[in-house]
Formats: C-alpha cells, structure tokens, sequence
C-alpha cells in the first residue's frame, strides 16, 4: 500500500501474492461495508438500521468486483495488455485494501464524534476510496505494462465496459423472463382450450 508500484511488480514478475488472500480482502471488503453501514454514529447514518439486506450488501460489492475484473481482462486483452485473469483479479482486490483498513475504525470512532466533526468522517473516508482508486490505477499500469496515459484510457474504456456488461445482462435477463412468461401462457391457453 505504501510502495504499491514495488508490490504491483513483485505480485507480476515475483509471484508474490494469492488468489485465496484476493478473496479474504474481498470477504473483509464487504464486512466493511456492512460495518459501515450498520455502525458508523447515529449523527453521520441516513441508513434504516432494521433494514439490512445482506444479499444487497454482498452483491454491491461483488458484482461492482467481477464487471471491473472482466471488463479489465476483456479490454486489455484487445489492447495489448500484459496481465491475466489472476493477476487482475489479485491486484484489484489488493487495491481495496485501503478502503478496509480506514473505514471500519472510522465507523467506530464515528460514535463519539459530535455533527461539527463530520468533515473528518467525510475527509477520512473519500481519503480510503481515493486512495483505492489510486492503487487500482497503479496495479493496472503495472500489472499490464501501460504508460500512464494510455492506464488512464484504459480505464475510462473499463468502465465504460462495464456498463455495456451490465446492460448485456439485462437484456438477457428481461429476455429470458419474457421467453418464461411465453411459455407459461402458452401451456395455460393450450390447458385452456383442451378443457
């Protein structure tokens, strides 16, 4: 985290690093947001405390996870990247690790913090998401062997990418429940008429 350009290039040409380690991150990621969510003081939480869906909380940062990892290793691919699947997903999720460490110490000590200190709370915490963003870019520059102009193309197009993903993937899914829909009205109107 402090010399990510160092750990970025041990984790592609050193080996170091593990898919299993990725995913603990992404596990205290998610424990993180649910942290947050749940227990950042009562002056500085819009949320409805009785209301949590960890469905909701899991998916919102796993499929945020996997579009970025696919959308990653699919453009780069196109563009001359030097990283694989693994990789990408390892360096991704070692780039959130900024995010964990200062938001679930800034939910608690949000307890006790007074409406007047909320620039600390807002400070602290775009501080863990910008620093993530920054490794994110590192990781991809390094990972992929990419000058810092075409990284930062590269990641509009990732992002961009990931758009297309999610749109692809609601087509389908409408398309499918429209195809269901078909079948069961059919079965109902053929039900009908032979009875």
């Amino acid at each position: 985290m402090t010399r990510p350009f160092d750990g970025f290039w041990d984790l592609k040409n050193e080996k170091r690093g593990s898919v299993g380690a990725a995913m603990v991150i992404l596990f205290f990621v998610i424990l993180a947001r649910i942290i947050v969510r749940q227990y950042t003081g009562f002056v500085f939480n819009q949320n409805d405390l009785t209301e949590l869906n960890l469905i909701n909380e899991v998916a919102g940062v796993i499929l945020p996870f996997v579009l970025w990892c696919v959308a990653n290793w699919a453009l780069t691919t196109l563009f001359d990247g030097e990283g694989n699947f693994k990789e990408i997903v390892m360096f991704s999720a070692y780039a959130l690790v900024p995010y964990v460490i200062i938001n679930i110490p800034l939910a608690f000590i949000s307890q006790g913090l007074i409406d007047s200190e909320g620039a600390f709370i807002t400070f602290f915490s775009n501080l863990g998401v910008a620093w993530s963003g920054f490794l994110l870019f590192v990781g991809t520059l390094t990972i992929h062997q990419y000058t810092p102009g075409k990284t930062f193309g590269i990641i509009l197009f990732i992002i961009i990418g990931m758009g297309i993903i999610l749109f692809i993937g609601m087509l389908f899914f409408i398309l499918i429940q429209q195809m269901i829909n078909f079948v069961i009205s059919f079965i109902k109107e053929i039900a009908l008429r032979l009875a």
